[in-house]
């Protein structure tokens, strides 16, 4: 099994930047496709990116397509979301997310981060 947690939410201005970090421990992360999910004020969760075990391919909701990055370390055992030009439309509970591909991980994932609050004001 692994767990994960999540740091770097906060409180940002519209138009400004985030970067998300999740550590893995527990398991070989590169075993591991990994994502993103994020759930808004009164709202379901909803994907947000997804990274596949090497990092060779990522995918992301149209929603953050040109806005966000995902990337991986593996020697750091870290997932990463960079978010720019953030919208208070982007505020959420951000989770990371973990699975043995990147669909199963867009689909619903097996493991959970316990989530960071992002917080984007306008």
């Amino acid at each position: 099994q692994v767990q994960l947690v999540e740091s770097g939410g906060g409180l940002v201005q519209a138009g400004g930047s985030l970067r998300l970090s999740c550590a893995a421990s527990g398991r070989t992360f590169s075993d591991y496709a990994m994502g993103w999910f994020r759930q808004p004020p009164g709202k379901e969760r909803e994907f947000v990116a997804a990274i596949s075990l090497s990092g060779g391919s990522t995918f992301y909701a149209d929603s953050v397509k040109g806005r966000f990055t995902i990337s991986r370390d593996n020697a750091k055992n870290t997932v990463y979301l960079q978010m720019n030009s953030l919208k208070p439309e982007d505020t959420a509970v951000y989770y990371c997310a973990a699975d043995y591909s990147a669909p199963s991980v867009a689909g619903g994932p097996g493991y959970w981060g316990q989530g960071t609050q992002v917080t984007v004001s306008s």
